[in-house]
């Protein structure tokens, strides 16, 4: 194995890992954020606008993600939106996240005690109120686990960028490639570059879980509002 095919390019695979880091964090963040909307409004009380919000994920969730790009990246300029590549990648990549991530949310938040959904509202909160103070603080420690999940597969799709010529790490991968003639060594550091990445993510992923784990109790118990549900919850299993 030539080594020096590596570390005589290591500029480009700098280059190609910070443009993945940076893709990728966008691409989770937005997707993340449409997916929150895709969420609440599945669990609305318009039954137009759930459907609208589950076709979206089905068709989203039920087409290759090259496919989708491809798609994004071409068929706009058939009506006159032509987008840089690399924004273009990201915003595909947002949307066919926040199909996941929608359907994450959706069952985080049902996973939340019925009870304490309905003392709430019996108490007179708002449904947004109810949201703030009782549904979103406790979803976290059911969305985590499938969340990491999805933000690798995120990751991971992002390498799919390069075939619309998004500088990121695979692309970068294939310039070296084409240079040196050696891809077992070029693909072996970029499939090490990923691993190391998403390993990251992960790690990142775990802590938040276990910290929130051991915290849950003891923040319920400190917040007025949720200690309030979770007693009269409590109460009515009990």
């Amino acid at each position: 194995m030539d080594y020096t095919v590596v570390t005589n390019n290591l500029q480009l695979f700098a280059k190609g890992i910070w443009m993945t880091i940076q893709i990728s964090i966008a691409a989770v963040l937005f997707g993340f954020v449409i997916a929150f909307g895709v969420a609440l409004i599945r669990t609305s009380r318009f039954h137009a606008l759930k459907v609208a919000a589950a076709v979206y994920v089905e068709v989203l969730r039920n087409i290759p993600f090259v496919i989708l790009l491809f798609i994004f990246f071409y068929g706009l300029p058939f009506a006159g939106i032509r987008l840089p590549e690399q924004f273009a990648g990201t915003i595909a990549l947002s949307l066919f996240a926040s199909a996941y991530y929608g359907e994450i949310i959706r069952g985080a938040m049902a996973s939340v005690p019925r009870g304490q959904v309905e003392a709430a509202r019996a108490m007179g909160f708002t449904w947004g109120q109810t949201l703030r103070d009782v549904i979103i603080p406790q979803m976290w420690k059911f969305a985590l686990p499938p969340m990491a999940g999805t933000t690798t597969m995120a990751i991971k799709e992002s390498s799919i960028l390069s075939t619309i010529t998004v500088a990121e790490l695979t692309y970068q991968g294939l310039v070296v490639q084409g240079m040196t003639f050696a891809p077992f060594e070029v693909f072996f550091a970029v499939a090490g570059l990923y691993w190391i990445y998403t390993a990251i993510i992960s790690q990142l992923f775990r802590q938040a879980e276990r910290r929130l784990g051991a915290s849950e109790l003891a923040a319920a118990y400190r917040s007025p509002v949720a200690r309030k549900y979770l007693t009269l919850d409590a109460g009515r299993r009990a």
